[in-house]
């Protein structure tokens, strides 16, 4: 069962995001200098450069260290594919909660996901909630959707296509707006994952609070690689930033995917995100060997 402390806060995810780009990004560097708008941009090192142009979280390994990551906090388990027929309401005002990335009936998604869907595959069996989908979005009702969309859902999740939805919609509005987004800062691998893990939670744009919200904040503290800063002391800033945000919402009061997670892979640096990986969230412990 996923933690209930796991809830999203996302806010107006269809309108902030468009073809898998945030709409707060413009061009990459030029943001990345938008932390101290009265400072000319500096001279990218090769340094950053290569982080910028490599494979980074972009790695299949590397990618799938990063699933296995977020899976633990949000679903107490490393098995993430384990997650394609997951669904609840798990309280938090958004409606049901579901899939690999945590989809939700109330913050447009679900919505995006299950047209996606049924463009690969018209007349699936979800096809038929998408009047429902439309109604309910931005509110945390079930109309249109009880008694059967659940059971229905895990139907879909038995479905290949219905799996690889899924991942490109995760990829379309979190992981690559994420990666591409750390690596113009001049991030490498672990400072991707950094991003990618506050975007799934927290949701694209730049609504207090949000993935962009989070960004400005530790741009004000500290400069990003790519503006001459030092990796490890942005990042710092970034999950002091991260941080607060939780807290802000009584669902994530709960840092340890922070304290316990992140910042052990960072104070021990580990940038690259190099296994062997031992953490906790929550408590429990986990640990990727290899």
């Amino acid at each position: 069962m996923r933690h209930h402390r796991a809830a999203r806060s996302r806010k107006r995810v269809t309108l902030l995001v468009s073809a898998g780009v945030l709409a707060a990004t413009a061009t990459p560097l030029a943001v990345a200098a938008a932390g101290n708008a009265t400072e000319p941009t500096p001279t990218v090192s090769r340094a950053v450069a290569e982080k910028a142009s490599g494979a980074g979280l972009n790695d299949p390994r590397k990618k799938e260290i990063a699933m296995e990551l977020v899976s633990s906090a949000e679903n107490s388990t490393l098995d993430w594919k384990a997650q394609y027929k997951y669904i609840e309401d798990i309280g938090d005002g958004r409606g049901y909660t579901a899939g690999i990335i945590g989809f939700c009936s109330g913050t447009g998604d679900m919505l995006d996901l299950v047209t996606a869907y049924t463009r690969t595959e018209p007349g699936n069996v979800l096809a038929k909630y998408l009047p429902a989908l439309r109604k309910v979005n931005g509110t945390d009702s079930h109309a249109g959707l009880d008694p059967n969309f659940t059971k229905d859902w895990k139907k879909a999740a038995a479905d290949p296509l219905f799996q690889q939805a899924q991942n490109n919609e995760r990829d379309r509005v979190y992981f690559n707006p994420a990666v591409s987004q750390a690596k113009a800062d001049g991030l490498g691998t672990l400072g991707q994952f950094i991003y990618y893990d506050a975007i799934v939670m927290h949701g694209p744009g730049d609504d207090k609070y949000s993935f962009g919200w989070i960004r400005k904040t530790a741009m004000r503290n500290a400069k990003t690689p790519a503006q001459g800063g030092n990796e490890t002391t942005y990042l710092n800033a970034y999950l002091d930033a991260r941080k607060v945000a939780m807290k802000s919402e009584e669902a994530h009061s709960d840092t340890s995917r922070v304290d316990t997670e992140q910042r052990v892979f960072l104070r021990n640096g580990n940038l690259n995100l190099d296994p062997p990986l031992h953490w906790k969230v929550y408590g429990d412990s986990y640990s990727i060997d290899h």
